[in-house]
């Protein structure tokens, strides 16, 4: 059985990651034990792993911006277009992150959010098409989700089918092809580490205020969460 791979770009703050562990850690356990995963730094500057030798992709999120165009950015970027072009890819997800440099790979527009930050629990519109979408159909019937991010797609990429929205953003998630999806709520996120990460963000990014405003509205997203175990099992079946 062919493993699944974590392009993981970047890592959660120092005091989160040894309590908690780092996003791939959280990915892992989002996906479950169907295939063993491999993590792979995609900021390292090595050359990327042919995708064809993987059962499904996922792109971790980062603190890192899409807009700073670094040099691993634009590799990847190169990386993603390859694979998207191959004629059996495998099934690949991009988490905030991950769903903007998808996005941005496609052509759609990526930048600071007019409207600053959104963190926390919030609620997502899912559209019609969600509804038969194997990774977003269980996610429509209790549509919250963890939020922790600055930079939004503005602007969705032609030709994806754009599965949610907000006020806040109007492309929340999204599917490219039959095989690609892009969300950017974070599935791999538990209650208590989007808690911590408002913690974190205290007199930084958010103000007092802030953090105890969106505090008590934190909830446990178990039908978000389950999205990596449906991407898991969209991507081991076709690769057994």
């Amino acid at each position: 059985m062919k493993p699944l791979l974590i392009l993981q770009t970047g890592s959660t703050y120092p005091a989160l990651q040894r309590h908690y562990g780092d996003f791939p850690d959280w990915i892992r356990q989002g996906l479950g034990d169907q295939a063993p995963a491999t993590v792979v730094d995609a900021r390292d500057g090595q050359p990327l792993p042919g995708a064809a030798g993987f059962s499904g992709v996922v792109i971790t999120g980062s603190h890192h911006m899409v807009t700073d165009e670094a040099g691993w950015m634009r590799h990847l970027m190169h990386w993603l277009e390859g694979t998207l072009q191959l004629a059996e890819a495998p099934p690949l997800l991009g988490i905030c992150f991950g769903h903007q440099i998808l996005a941005h790979t496609l052509g759609g527009e990526v930048g600071d959010h007019p409207q600053g930050m959104e963190v926390g629990t919030v609620a997502l519109r899912t559209t019609s098409a969600a509804r038969g979408d194997p990774l977003l159909a269980a996610f429509c019937d209790q549509p919250w989700a963890q939020m922790m991010h600055r930079q939004s797609v503005l602007t969705a990429p032609a030709g994806v089918e754009v599965l949610a929205s907000n006020g806040h953003g109007s492309c929340q998630a999204f599917r490219y092809g039959h095989g690609a999806w892009g969300c950017q709520f974070h599935p791999e996120f538990s209650a208590d580490v989007t808690r911590a990460y408002l913690q974190a963000m205290r007199g930084q990014q958010l103000s007092d205020q802030q953090v105890d405003d969106l505090l008590p509205s934190v909830r446990e997203c178990p039908q978000a969460g389950a999205v990596l175990a449906h991407f898991a099992n969209q991507a081991v079946p076709a690769a057994a």
